[in-house]
C-alpha cells in the first residue's frame, strides 16, 4: 500500500519527490518462493514518466556507481534494487579496483566482454541479474562464439539507446532471446515485450526463454528448481 499510494505516484499526485532506496532480495537459487518474491513485474507496472529507477546490477562496481549516482545526482526519485543473494558468494561477480576508480558512471547496459569476433554472433541473449553468470558459464563450456550476452543493469527507465547501440554491434545477429529466471508471466519480460520493440525501430525479433507461467514465484522443491534451471539453459542455447 505504501509503495502503490506514495512511493510510485507521490510526485504525480502531490509533487512530492523521494530519494528512498528499496533493496529487495530476489534470486532463483532453489530456496523456495519467499526467496524469489520481490515481484519485478509489479514494480515495472507501476513505472511511467520516469517515476522510479528499477535496477538489478550484476557487479560490485556497477552497484557502487548506481548508489553514488543516486546520492549525488540532481534527479530525485525512488530507487528499487533487486539483489540476488547468490552473487554475494559468486566468485565471478567481482570488480577490479580500476572499475571503481577509473569508471566514473553507472552503466545501464553491459555488453558481452567475451566476444572475440562480433561478426560471428547470430544470437543475442538479453538478460538481467544472476542468470547472466550461468549463461556466461554455459557459453564458455560449450565454446559458443555465435552468442553474445547483453545485460540490462537498469530495467527502468528502459535504456533503449544503449541497448540499440549494443544490438548494432552485432550486424549478423538474427534474433534476440530474452532470458529470465522468472516464470513467463513474471519478471521483466511482460514489460519489455510490450515496450522495447516500440522504442527501437527495426529491432530484431525477440522471444522469451523462461520458466512456464506460474501462480507462485518459484518452486519450493530444490530438485525441481535444479531441473527447471537446467532446462532454462538448454532452451537458451539450443533454441
Amino acid at each position: 500500500t505504501i509503495i502503490d499510494e506514495y512511493i510510485s505516484s507521490g510526485e504525480a499526485k502531490w509533487g512530492q519527490t523521494s530519494s528512498v532506496i528499496l533493496l529487495l532480495p530476489h534470486g532463483y537459487e532453489g530456496q523456495g518462493p519467499d526467496h524469489s518474491s520481490a515481484r519485478i513485474e509489479r514494480f515495472l507496472q507501476l513505472c511511467a514518466e520516469g517515476s522510479m529507477t528499477i535496477a538489478q546490477p550484476t557487479t560490485p562496481a556497477n552497484y557502487f556507481h548506481l548508489l553514488r549516482r543516486h546520492a549525488l545526482g540532481k534527479m530525485k526519485r525512488p530507487l528499487v534494487v533487486f539483489t540476488p543473494k547468490s552473487m554475494l558468494r559468486n566468485k565471478a561477480a567481482t570488480s577490479t579496483p580500476e572499475e571503481f576508480t577509473e569508471v566514473t558512471r553507472f552503466q545501464s547496459v553491459l555488453d558481452d566482454p567475451n566476444v572475440a569476433d562480433a561478426s560471428k554472433v547470430k544470437k543475442i541473449m538479453l538478460c538481467s541479474g544472476k542468470v547472466y553468470y550461468e549463461l556466461a558459464k554455459r557459453k564458455e563450456k560449450d565454446n559458443r562464439d555465435d552468442v553474445a550476452i547483453v545485460r540490462i543493469e537498469m530495467l527502468h527507465p528502459i535504456p533503449f539507446n544503449r541497448l540499440r547501440d549494443a544490438f548494432d554491434g552485432y550486424p549478423n545477429a538474427e534474433e534476440i532471446l530474452f532470458v529470465q529466471d522468472e516464470p513467463a508471466n513474471q519478471g521483466a519480460w511482460p514489460f519489455y515485450q510490450e515496450h522495447l520493440p516500440n522504442l527501437i525501430e527495426g529491432m530484431l525479433p525477440m522471444r522469451r526463454i523462461s520458466r512456464r507461467s506460474q501462480s507462485s514465484t518459484a518452486t519450493g522443491i530444490s530438485k525441481v528448481h535444479t531441473i527447471e534451471q537446467q532446462k532454462l539453459l538448454d532452451d537458451a542455447f539450443n533454441a
